[in-house]
Protein backbone atom coordinates (compact mmCIF):
# COMPACT_ATOMS: atom_id res chain seq x y z
CA UNK A 1 0.00 0.00 0.00
CA UNK A 2 1.27 3.47 -0.85
CA UNK A 3 2.18 5.92 1.89
CA UNK A 4 1.67 9.69 1.65
CA UNK A 5 4.41 11.86 0.21
CA UNK A 6 5.75 14.65 2.44
CA UNK A 7 7.39 17.62 0.75
CA UNK A 8 8.94 20.71 2.39
CA UNK A 9 9.10 23.02 -0.65
CA UNK A 10 6.54 21.82 -3.17
CA UNK A 11 4.94 18.78 -4.73
CA UNK A 12 3.30 17.56 -7.94
CA UNK A 13 0.68 14.80 -7.94
CA UNK A 14 -0.48 13.44 -11.28
CA UNK A 15 -1.96 10.36 -12.91
CA UNK A 16 1.35 9.48 -14.66
CA UNK A 17 4.91 9.43 -13.25
CA UNK A 18 6.62 11.06 -16.25
CA UNK A 19 4.25 14.03 -16.01
CA UNK A 20 4.87 14.35 -12.27
CA UNK A 21 8.61 14.51 -12.93
CA UNK A 22 8.10 17.15 -15.62
CA UNK A 23 6.23 19.32 -13.13
CA UNK A 24 8.79 18.89 -10.35
CA UNK A 25 11.56 19.90 -12.78
CA UNK A 26 9.83 23.27 -13.15
CA UNK A 27 9.68 23.75 -9.38
CA UNK A 28 13.39 22.98 -9.06
CA UNK A 29 14.15 25.59 -11.72
CA UNK A 30 12.34 28.23 -9.67
CA UNK A 31 9.00 28.02 -11.42
CA UNK A 32 5.65 28.52 -9.74
CA UNK A 33 3.04 25.90 -9.00
CA UNK A 34 1.33 27.05 -12.21
CA UNK A 35 4.51 26.49 -14.23
CA UNK A 36 4.65 22.99 -12.74
CA UNK A 37 0.96 22.34 -13.41
CA UNK A 38 1.10 23.49 -17.03
CA UNK A 39 4.28 21.49 -17.74
CA UNK A 40 2.67 18.39 -16.22
CA UNK A 41 -0.55 18.96 -18.15
CA UNK A 42 1.27 19.34 -21.48
CA UNK A 43 3.27 16.19 -20.77
CA UNK A 44 0.11 14.27 -19.87
CA UNK A 45 -1.33 15.17 -23.28
CA UNK A 46 1.54 13.15 -24.79
CA UNK A 47 2.07 10.26 -22.37
CA UNK A 48 -1.59 9.56 -21.53
CA UNK A 49 -3.28 10.21 -24.88
CA UNK A 50 -6.46 8.18 -24.38
CA UNK A 51 -7.47 10.38 -21.48
CA UNK A 52 -6.44 13.80 -22.76
CA UNK A 53 -4.81 15.41 -25.77
CA UNK A 54 -3.98 18.76 -27.35
CA UNK A 55 -7.54 18.72 -28.67
CA UNK A 56 -9.19 18.57 -25.24
CA UNK A 57 -10.47 20.99 -22.58
CA UNK A 58 -9.15 22.23 -19.25
CA UNK A 59 -10.47 23.64 -15.97
CA UNK A 60 -8.35 24.93 -13.08
CA UNK A 61 -8.47 26.43 -9.61
CA UNK A 62 -5.44 28.47 -8.48
CA UNK A 63 -4.72 29.62 -4.94
CA UNK A 64 -2.25 32.49 -5.43
CA UNK A 65 -1.39 32.87 -1.75
CA UNK A 66 -4.25 35.25 -1.00
CA UNK A 67 -7.33 34.17 -2.94
CA UNK A 68 -8.75 31.45 -5.16
CA UNK A 69 -9.12 31.95 -8.91
CA UNK A 70 -11.06 29.82 -11.39
CA UNK A 71 -10.36 29.24 -15.08
CA UNK A 72 -12.89 27.73 -17.47
CA UNK A 73 -10.84 26.73 -20.52
CA UNK A 74 -13.56 24.67 -22.17
CA UNK A 75 -14.46 25.19 -25.80
CA UNK A 76 -17.68 26.00 -27.56
CA UNK A 77 -19.51 24.13 -30.29
CA UNK A 78 -19.11 25.14 -33.93
CA UNK A 79 -21.46 27.94 -34.95
CA UNK A 80 -23.13 25.67 -37.51
CA UNK A 81 -24.21 23.06 -34.95
CA UNK A 82 -27.95 22.68 -34.37
CA UNK A 83 -30.16 20.46 -32.27
CA UNK A 84 -31.65 19.07 -35.48
CA UNK A 85 -28.23 17.94 -36.77
CA UNK A 86 -27.49 16.22 -33.48
CA UNK A 87 -30.91 14.58 -33.30
CA UNK A 88 -30.58 13.22 -36.83
CA UNK A 89 -27.55 11.19 -35.71
CA UNK A 90 -28.84 10.33 -32.22
CA UNK A 91 -27.76 7.13 -30.50
CA UNK A 92 -29.70 4.62 -28.37
CA UNK A 93 -29.95 5.38 -24.63
CA UNK A 94 -26.61 5.67 -22.84
CA UNK A 95 -25.52 5.85 -19.23
CA UNK A 96 -22.38 7.79 -20.11
CA UNK A 97 -23.48 10.75 -17.99
CA UNK A 98 -25.75 8.85 -15.63
CA UNK A 99 -28.90 10.22 -14.02
CA UNK A 100 -31.28 12.15 -16.24
CA UNK A 101 -29.10 11.79 -19.33
CA UNK A 102 -29.14 8.00 -18.95
CA UNK A 103 -32.93 8.04 -18.94
CA UNK A 104 -33.17 10.00 -22.18
CA UNK A 105 -34.73 8.21 -25.13
CA UNK A 106 -31.72 9.01 -27.29
CA UNK A 107 -28.29 10.53 -26.79
CA UNK A 108 -26.08 12.75 -28.96
CA UNK A 109 -23.53 11.00 -31.18
CA UNK A 110 -20.25 10.28 -29.40
CA UNK A 111 -17.76 9.87 -32.27
CA UNK A 112 -16.94 11.72 -35.47
CA UNK A 113 -17.28 15.45 -36.09
CA UNK A 114 -20.71 16.22 -34.61
CA UNK A 115 -19.65 16.03 -30.93
CA UNK A 116 -16.40 17.97 -31.54
CA UNK A 117 -16.14 21.31 -29.75
CA UNK A 118 -13.30 23.82 -30.02
CA UNK A 119 -10.34 22.56 -27.93
CA UNK A 120 -9.66 24.80 -24.95
CA UNK A 121 -6.59 23.20 -23.36
CA UNK A 122 -3.83 25.02 -25.33
CA UNK A 123 -5.39 28.41 -24.62
CA UNK A 124 -5.81 27.37 -20.99
CA UNK A 125 -2.09 26.56 -20.70
CA UNK A 126 -1.19 29.97 -22.12
CA UNK A 127 -3.70 31.87 -19.98
CA UNK A 128 -2.59 30.21 -16.74
CA UNK A 129 1.05 30.89 -17.54
CA UNK A 130 0.44 34.51 -18.54
CA UNK A 131 -1.17 35.28 -15.19
CA UNK A 132 0.79 33.13 -12.75
CA UNK A 133 3.85 31.71 -14.54
CA UNK A 134 7.48 32.68 -14.03
CA UNK A 135 9.54 30.48 -16.37
CA UNK A 136 9.56 30.99 -20.16
CA UNK A 137 6.44 29.44 -21.70
CA UNK A 138 8.53 27.45 -24.18
CA UNK A 139 10.41 25.76 -21.32
CA UNK A 140 7.20 24.14 -20.08
CA UNK A 141 7.00 22.07 -23.29
CA UNK A 142 10.49 20.54 -23.23
CA UNK A 143 9.65 17.20 -21.63
CA UNK A 144 6.45 16.74 -23.64
CA UNK A 145 8.24 17.44 -26.92
CA UNK A 146 11.07 15.07 -26.00
CA UNK A 147 8.61 12.26 -25.23
CA UNK A 148 6.56 12.93 -28.36
CA UNK A 149 9.54 12.95 -30.70
CA UNK A 150 11.79 10.41 -28.98
CA UNK A 151 9.18 8.13 -27.46
CA UNK A 152 8.16 7.13 -23.94
CA UNK A 153 7.39 3.84 -22.17
CA UNK A 154 3.62 3.36 -21.97
CA UNK A 155 2.34 2.92 -18.41
CA UNK A 156 0.10 -0.09 -17.52
CA UNK A 157 -3.25 1.67 -17.03
CA UNK A 158 -2.74 3.72 -20.19
CA UNK A 159 -1.94 0.54 -22.13
CA UNK A 160 -5.17 -1.13 -20.95
CA UNK A 161 -7.31 1.82 -21.97
CA UNK A 162 -5.47 2.13 -25.28
CA UNK A 163 -6.18 -1.50 -26.13
CA UNK A 164 -9.88 -0.97 -25.42
CA UNK A 165 -9.89 2.07 -27.71
CA UNK A 166 -8.51 -0.01 -30.59
CA UNK A 167 -11.61 -2.19 -30.31
CA UNK A 168 -13.91 0.84 -30.30
CA UNK A 169 -12.19 2.34 -33.33
CA UNK A 170 -12.54 -0.93 -35.24
CA UNK A 171 -16.31 -0.42 -35.21
CA UNK A 172 -16.18 3.07 -36.72
CA UNK A 173 -16.59 3.69 -40.43
CA UNK A 174 -16.47 7.50 -40.38
CA UNK A 175 -13.80 8.82 -42.76
CA UNK A 176 -12.97 11.59 -40.28
CA UNK A 177 -11.76 8.97 -37.80
CA UNK A 178 -9.62 6.94 -40.23
CA UNK A 179 -6.39 8.76 -39.42
CA UNK A 180 -6.57 7.76 -35.75
CA UNK A 181 -5.11 4.31 -36.39
CA UNK A 182 -2.19 5.77 -38.35
CA UNK A 183 -1.36 8.06 -35.43
CA UNK A 184 -2.17 6.03 -32.34
CA UNK A 185 -1.51 2.38 -33.20
CA UNK A 186 1.50 0.24 -34.05
CA UNK A 187 0.41 -1.54 -37.22
CA UNK A 188 -3.16 -1.66 -35.93
CA UNK A 189 -2.52 -2.59 -32.32
CA UNK A 190 -2.12 -0.61 -29.11
CA UNK A 191 1.33 -0.40 -27.52
CA UNK A 192 1.85 -2.78 -24.62
CA UNK A 193 2.76 -1.69 -21.09
CA UNK A 194 6.42 -0.72 -21.06
CA UNK A 195 6.64 -0.54 -24.85
CA UNK A 196 8.05 2.65 -26.32
CA UNK A 197 5.67 4.84 -28.31
CA UNK A 198 6.54 8.01 -30.22
CA UNK A 199 4.31 10.59 -31.90
CA UNK A 200 6.66 12.99 -33.74
CA UNK A 201 3.75 14.80 -35.41
CA UNK A 202 2.47 15.78 -31.96
CA UNK A 203 5.94 17.14 -31.26
CA UNK A 204 5.55 19.33 -34.34
CA UNK A 205 2.22 20.69 -33.07
CA UNK A 206 3.67 21.30 -29.60
CA UNK A 207 6.57 23.30 -31.03
CA UNK A 208 4.11 25.53 -32.87
CA UNK A 209 1.97 26.01 -29.77
CA UNK A 210 4.94 26.75 -27.51
CA UNK A 211 6.54 29.21 -29.91
CA UNK A 212 3.34 31.19 -30.38
CA UNK A 213 1.94 31.03 -26.83
CA UNK A 214 -0.88 28.90 -28.30
CA UNK A 215 -1.87 31.50 -30.90
CA UNK A 216 -0.92 29.17 -33.77
CA UNK A 217 -3.41 26.61 -32.51
CA UNK A 218 -6.31 29.01 -33.05
CA UNK A 219 -5.07 31.35 -35.81
CA UNK A 220 -2.12 29.73 -37.59
CA UNK A 221 -0.78 26.55 -39.12
CA UNK A 222 -2.39 24.14 -36.65
CA UNK A 223 -5.75 25.89 -36.94
CA UNK A 224 -5.54 25.66 -40.72
CA UNK A 225 -4.89 21.90 -40.47
CA UNK A 226 -7.99 21.38 -38.33
CA UNK A 227 -10.16 23.42 -40.68
CA UNK A 228 -8.77 21.59 -43.71
CA UNK A 229 -9.53 18.19 -42.17
CA UNK A 230 -13.06 19.34 -41.28
CA UNK A 231 -13.62 20.56 -44.85
CA UNK A 232 -12.35 17.30 -46.34
CA UNK A 233 -14.42 15.05 -44.07
CA UNK A 234 -17.73 16.95 -43.63
CA UNK A 235 -16.95 18.54 -40.26
CA UNK A 236 -18.59 21.72 -38.97
CA UNK A 237 -15.47 23.32 -37.46
CA UNK A 238 -14.36 26.56 -39.15
CA UNK A 239 -11.56 29.07 -38.84
CA UNK A 240 -13.97 31.54 -37.25
CA UNK A 241 -14.90 28.97 -34.60
CA UNK A 242 -11.24 28.56 -33.66
CA UNK A 243 -10.32 32.23 -33.89
CA UNK A 244 -13.24 33.18 -31.66
CA UNK A 245 -12.20 30.92 -28.80
CA UNK A 246 -11.23 32.37 -25.43
CA UNK A 247 -10.95 31.07 -21.88
CA UNK A 248 -13.02 32.59 -19.08
CA UNK A 249 -11.79 33.56 -15.61
CA UNK A 250 -14.64 32.78 -13.21
CA UNK A 251 -15.48 33.16 -9.53
CA UNK A 252 -15.37 29.74 -7.80
CA UNK A 253 -18.45 28.49 -5.95
CA UNK A 254 -18.33 26.96 -2.48
CA UNK A 255 -20.35 25.07 0.12
CA UNK A 256 -19.78 24.50 3.83
CA UNK A 257 -19.18 21.04 5.20
CA UNK A 258 -18.47 20.41 8.90
CA UNK A 259 -16.37 23.55 9.40
CA UNK A 260 -14.63 23.40 6.00
CA UNK A 261 -15.34 25.06 2.65
CA UNK A 262 -15.38 22.96 -0.52
CA UNK A 263 -14.72 24.96 -3.69
CA UNK A 264 -15.74 24.08 -7.26
CA UNK A 265 -16.11 25.93 -10.55
CA UNK A 266 -19.54 27.18 -11.64
CA UNK A 267 -21.46 25.75 -14.63
CA UNK A 268 -21.05 24.61 -17.39
CA UNK A 269 -19.40 21.96 -15.18
CA UNK A 270 -21.04 19.56 -12.74
CA UNK A 271 -19.19 20.82 -9.66
CA UNK A 272 -22.46 22.21 -8.30
CA UNK A 273 -23.70 18.61 -7.94
CA UNK A 274 -20.94 17.93 -5.42
CA UNK A 275 -21.50 21.25 -3.65
CA UNK A 276 -25.22 20.59 -3.28
CA UNK A 277 -24.48 17.17 -1.78
CA UNK A 278 -22.04 18.69 0.73
CA UNK A 279 -24.51 21.43 1.68
CA UNK A 280 -27.34 18.92 2.13
CA UNK A 281 -25.21 16.68 4.35
CA UNK A 282 -23.93 19.63 6.38
CA UNK A 283 -27.49 20.28 7.51
CA UNK A 284 -28.01 16.73 8.83
CA UNK A 285 -27.16 15.85 12.44
CA UNK A 286 -23.91 13.99 13.07
CA UNK A 287 -21.59 12.33 10.58
CA UNK A 288 -23.50 11.10 7.50
CA UNK A 289 -23.38 7.41 6.70
CA UNK A 290 -22.98 5.93 3.25
CA UNK A 291 -26.75 5.83 2.68
CA UNK A 292 -27.09 9.56 3.41
CA UNK A 293 -24.11 10.35 1.16
CA UNK A 294 -25.61 8.42 -1.75
CA UNK A 295 -29.02 10.04 -1.35
CA UNK A 296 -27.52 13.54 -1.16
CA UNK A 297 -25.46 12.83 -4.26
CA UNK A 298 -28.55 11.67 -6.16
CA UNK A 299 -30.27 14.97 -5.38
CA UNK A 300 -27.22 16.91 -6.54
CA UNK A 301 -27.09 14.99 -9.80
CA UNK A 302 -30.83 15.29 -10.44
CA UNK A 303 -30.61 19.08 -10.32
CA UNK A 304 -27.27 19.33 -12.15
CA UNK A 305 -28.52 17.24 -15.07
CA UNK A 306 -31.72 19.25 -15.23
CA UNK A 307 -30.33 22.79 -14.95
CA UNK A 308 -26.57 22.97 -15.65
CA UNK A 309 -25.78 24.55 -19.01
CA UNK A 310 -23.70 27.34 -20.51
CA UNK A 311 -24.67 30.36 -18.35
CA UNK A 312 -24.35 32.67 -21.38
CA UNK A 313 -27.46 31.00 -22.81
CA UNK A 314 -29.70 31.68 -19.83
CA UNK A 315 -29.64 32.42 -16.12
CA UNK A 316 -29.21 29.18 -14.18
CA UNK A 317 -31.14 28.64 -10.95
CA UNK A 318 -29.40 28.98 -7.58
CA UNK A 319 -29.06 25.33 -6.60
CA UNK A 320 -27.31 26.33 -3.35
CA UNK A 321 -30.01 28.68 -2.08
CA UNK A 322 -30.48 27.81 1.65
CA UNK A 323 -34.27 27.65 1.53
CA UNK A 324 -34.15 25.44 -1.56
CA UNK A 325 -31.59 23.17 0.12
CA UNK A 326 -33.86 22.90 3.16
CA UNK A 327 -36.69 21.65 0.99
CA UNK A 328 -34.47 19.15 -0.85
CA UNK A 329 -32.93 17.88 2.39
CA UNK A 330 -36.32 16.59 3.50
CA UNK A 331 -36.12 14.03 0.67
CA UNK A 332 -33.21 12.23 2.34
CA UNK A 333 -35.08 9.51 4.17
CA UNK A 334 -34.35 6.06 5.53
CA UNK A 335 -34.99 4.31 2.21
CA UNK A 336 -33.24 4.53 -1.16
CA UNK A 337 -35.02 6.86 -3.56
CA UNK A 338 -34.87 7.92 -7.21
CA UNK A 339 -35.54 11.65 -6.90
CA UNK A 340 -36.67 13.91 -9.75
CA UNK A 341 -35.14 17.38 -10.20
CA UNK A 342 -36.44 20.06 -7.88
CA UNK A 343 -37.97 23.38 -8.89
CA UNK A 344 -35.56 26.07 -7.63
CA UNK A 345 -36.23 29.75 -8.16
CA UNK A 346 -34.73 30.85 -11.46
CA UNK A 347 -32.39 33.74 -10.91
CA UNK A 348 -11.15 8.91 -20.78
CA UNK A 349 -9.72 12.61 -18.12
CA UNK A 350 -6.53 13.45 -16.25
CA UNK A 351 -6.21 15.35 -12.98
CA UNK A 352 -3.17 16.91 -11.34
CA UNK A 353 -2.40 19.03 -8.30
CA UNK A 354 0.69 21.13 -7.60
CA UNK A 355 2.05 23.31 -4.82
CA UNK A 356 5.16 25.47 -4.42
CA UNK A 357 7.25 26.93 -1.62
CA UNK A 358 5.43 30.29 -1.75
CA UNK A 359 2.07 28.68 -0.94
CA UNK A 360 0.64 28.79 -4.47
CA UNK A 361 -1.47 25.69 -5.21
CA UNK A 362 -3.17 24.46 -8.38
CA UNK A 363 -6.05 22.06 -9.00
CA UNK A 364 -6.17 21.25 -12.73
CA UNK A 365 -8.13 18.78 -14.82
CA UNK A 366 -8.10 18.24 -18.58
CA UNK A 367 -9.76 15.72 -20.83
CA UNK A 368 -10.75 14.53 -24.28
CA UNK A 369 -13.84 12.97 -22.61
CA UNK A 370 -14.61 9.38 -23.67
CA UNK A 371 -11.49 7.35 -24.49
CA UNK A 372 -9.68 9.21 -27.30
CA UNK A 373 -12.62 11.60 -27.57
CA UNK A 374 -14.20 11.84 -31.01
CA UNK A 375 -11.47 9.71 -32.69
CA UNK A 376 -11.15 12.59 -35.19
CA UNK A 377 -7.37 12.95 -35.56
CA UNK A 378 -5.60 15.77 -37.38
CA UNK A 379 -3.29 14.46 -40.12
CA UNK A 380 0.41 15.38 -39.78
CA UNK A 381 -0.09 17.04 -36.38
CA UNK A 382 -0.54 13.97 -34.21
CA UNK A 383 -3.47 14.89 -31.97
CA UNK A 384 -7.14 14.02 -31.64
CA UNK A 385 -10.17 16.17 -30.88
CA UNK A 386 -12.49 15.85 -27.91
CA UNK A 387 -16.13 14.78 -28.08
CA UNK A 388 -17.55 17.11 -25.43
CA UNK A 389 -20.57 17.83 -27.59
CA UNK A 390 -21.84 14.41 -26.50
CA UNK A 391 -22.72 16.20 -23.25
CA UNK A 392 -25.45 18.26 -24.94
CA UNK A 393 -29.12 17.46 -24.54
CA UNK A 394 -31.36 16.68 -27.52
CA UNK A 395 -34.44 18.06 -25.75
CA UNK A 396 -35.30 21.43 -27.34
CA UNK A 397 -36.70 22.64 -24.00
CA UNK A 398 -33.59 21.75 -21.99
CA UNK A 399 -31.17 24.60 -21.09
CA UNK A 400 -28.30 22.37 -22.25
CA UNK A 401 -29.82 21.70 -25.70
CA UNK A 402 -27.29 21.46 -28.54
CA UNK A 403 -26.69 24.78 -30.30
CA UNK A 404 -23.94 26.66 -32.07
CA UNK A 405 -21.31 28.63 -30.12
CA UNK A 406 -22.32 26.99 -26.84
CA UNK A 407 -20.37 25.23 -24.11
CA UNK A 408 -21.90 21.81 -23.30
CA UNK A 409 -22.49 20.23 -19.90
CA UNK A 410 -19.04 19.24 -18.66
CA UNK A 411 -18.08 16.39 -16.35
CA UNK A 412 -14.50 17.42 -15.48
CA UNK A 413 -14.21 19.38 -12.23
CA UNK A 414 -11.20 20.43 -10.15
CA UNK A 415 -11.75 20.75 -6.40
CA UNK A 416 -10.18 22.78 -3.58
CA UNK A 417 -10.60 22.57 0.20
CA UNK A 418 -10.19 25.35 2.76
CA UNK A 419 -11.08 26.01 6.39
CA UNK A 420 -12.10 29.44 7.66
CA UNK A 421 -10.52 31.03 4.61
CA UNK A 422 -7.20 29.24 5.09
CA UNK A 423 -6.27 26.91 2.22
CA UNK A 424 -6.03 23.18 2.86
CA UNK A 425 -5.31 22.21 -0.71
CA UNK A 426 -6.27 20.99 -4.19
CA UNK A 427 -7.92 17.67 -4.95
CA UNK A 428 -9.64 15.85 -7.76
CA UNK A 429 -11.00 12.51 -8.89
CA UNK A 430 -11.27 11.45 -12.55
CA UNK A 431 -14.01 9.49 -14.25
CA UNK A 432 -17.01 11.34 -15.74
CA UNK A 433 -20.10 10.73 -13.58
CA UNK A 434 -17.81 9.49 -10.78
CA UNK A 435 -16.14 12.85 -10.22
CA UNK A 436 -18.61 14.59 -7.86
CA UNK A 437 -19.07 11.27 -6.05
CA UNK A 438 -15.32 10.92 -5.68
CA UNK A 439 -15.05 14.49 -4.38
CA UNK A 440 -17.69 13.72 -1.78
CA UNK A 441 -16.01 10.53 -0.61
CA UNK A 442 -12.49 11.98 -0.53
CA UNK A 443 -13.50 15.07 1.46
CA UNK A 444 -15.69 13.19 3.96
CA UNK A 445 -12.86 10.70 4.54
CA UNK A 446 -10.56 13.66 5.21
CA UNK A 447 -12.89 15.85 7.28
CA UNK A 448 -14.88 13.22 9.17
CA UNK A 449 -12.36 10.37 9.12
CA UNK A 450 -9.21 12.41 9.73
CA UNK A 451 -7.33 10.53 7.00
CA UNK A 452 -4.25 11.79 5.16
CA UNK A 453 -4.59 12.26 1.37
CA UNK A 454 -3.17 8.87 0.47
CA UNK A 455 -5.35 6.97 2.94
CA UNK A 456 -8.43 8.96 1.91
CA UNK A 457 -7.83 8.14 -1.77
CA UNK A 458 -7.36 4.46 -0.95
CA UNK A 459 -10.71 4.04 0.81
CA UNK A 460 -13.09 1.61 -0.98
CA UNK A 461 -15.59 3.62 -3.02
CA UNK A 462 -19.22 3.42 -4.01
CA UNK A 463 -20.53 4.63 -7.36
CA UNK A 464 -24.18 5.52 -7.93
CA UNK A 465 -25.03 4.83 -11.58
CA UNK A 466 -28.76 5.57 -11.89
CA UNK A 467 -32.05 4.87 -10.15
CA UNK A 468 -31.47 2.59 -7.15
CA UNK A 469 -28.31 1.00 -8.59
CA UNK A 470 -25.03 1.37 -6.70
CA UNK A 471 -21.76 -0.31 -7.64
CA UNK A 472 -19.08 -0.86 -4.98
CA UNK A 473 -15.46 -1.96 -4.93
CA UNK A 474 -14.78 -5.57 -3.89
CA UNK A 475 -13.20 -4.52 -0.58
CA UNK A 476 -16.21 -2.47 0.56
CA UNK A 477 -17.36 -3.08 4.13
CA UNK A 478 -19.88 -5.96 4.13
CA UNK A 479 -21.87 -4.62 7.09
CA UNK A 480 -22.43 -1.32 5.28
CA UNK A 481 -23.48 -3.22 2.14
CA UNK A 482 -26.03 -5.19 4.14
CA UNK A 483 -27.45 -1.94 5.53
CA UNK A 484 -27.65 -0.39 2.05
CA UNK A 485 -29.44 -3.42 0.68
CA UNK A 486 -31.92 -3.35 3.54
CA UNK A 487 -32.68 0.29 2.68
CA UNK A 488 -33.56 -0.60 -0.91
CA UNK A 489 -30.32 0.10 -2.77
CA UNK A 490 -29.55 -2.40 -5.53
CA UNK A 491 -25.93 -3.28 -4.86
CA UNK A 492 -23.47 -4.88 -7.26
CA UNK A 493 -19.76 -5.50 -6.78
CA UNK A 494 -17.47 -4.33 -9.59
CA UNK A 495 -14.54 -6.28 -10.96
CA UNK A 496 -12.90 -3.30 -12.69
CA UNK A 497 -11.42 -0.71 -10.29
CA UNK A 498 -11.16 2.00 -12.97
CA UNK A 499 -14.95 2.38 -12.62
CA UNK A 500 -14.33 4.32 -9.42
CA UNK A 501 -12.04 7.00 -10.82
CA UNK A 502 -8.49 7.93 -10.08
CA UNK A 503 -7.37 11.00 -8.16
CA UNK A 504 -4.79 13.11 -6.40
CA UNK A 505 -4.79 15.45 -3.41
CA UNK A 506 -2.30 17.79 -1.71
CA UNK A 507 -2.90 19.15 1.78
CA UNK A 508 -0.91 22.01 3.29
CA UNK A 509 0.69 21.36 6.69
CA UNK A 510 2.71 23.54 9.12
CA UNK A 511 5.88 21.87 7.75
CA UNK A 512 5.14 21.89 4.02
CA UNK A 513 2.79 19.58 2.12
CA UNK A 514 1.47 16.03 2.28
CA UNK A 515 0.25 14.45 -0.95
CA UNK A 516 -1.52 11.34 -2.12
CA UNK A 517 -1.90 9.85 -5.59
CA UNK A 518 -4.41 7.32 -6.85
CA UNK A 519 -3.47 3.77 -5.77
CA UNK A 520 -5.78 2.23 -8.40
CA UNK A 521 -3.57 3.13 -11.35
CA UNK A 522 -0.25 4.74 -12.35
CA UNK A 523 -0.45 8.03 -10.44
CA UNK A 524 2.51 9.50 -8.61
CA UNK A 525 3.20 12.30 -6.16
CA UNK A 526 6.72 13.71 -6.54
CA UNK A 527 8.21 16.06 -3.90
CA UNK A 528 10.45 19.07 -4.28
Amino acid sequence: MRTPVYAPNGVVATSQPLAAQAGVAMLREGGTAVDAAVAAAITLAVVQPGSNDLGGDLFALVWDGRQLHGLNASGRSPAALTQELMAASALPPTAALGGAQAAAATAPPARGWLPVTVPGAPAGWADLHARFGRLPFERLFDDAIRYAEGGFPVSPATARNWAAAVGVHAGLSDEACAHWARTFTLDGRAPAAGERFANPNAGRALRLISGSHARDFYHGEVAAAMVRHAWNTAGLLTGDDLAGHESTWVEPMSARYHGYEVHELPPNGQGVAALQAFALLDGLPGVPGTHQQIEAMKLGFADAHAYVADPLFGTPPDLLDPSYLDSRRTLIGERAADPPPGDPMRGGTVYLATADASGMMVSLIQSSYMGFGSFVTIPEYGFGLQNRGAGFSLDPAHPNVAAGGKRPFHTIIPGFLSRDGVPVGPFGVMGGHMQPQGHLQLVTATVDGGLDPQAALAQPRWYWTSGLDVVVEPSFDRAILADLSARGHRISVATEVSTFGMGQAIWRTPHGYVAGSEPRADGQAAPC
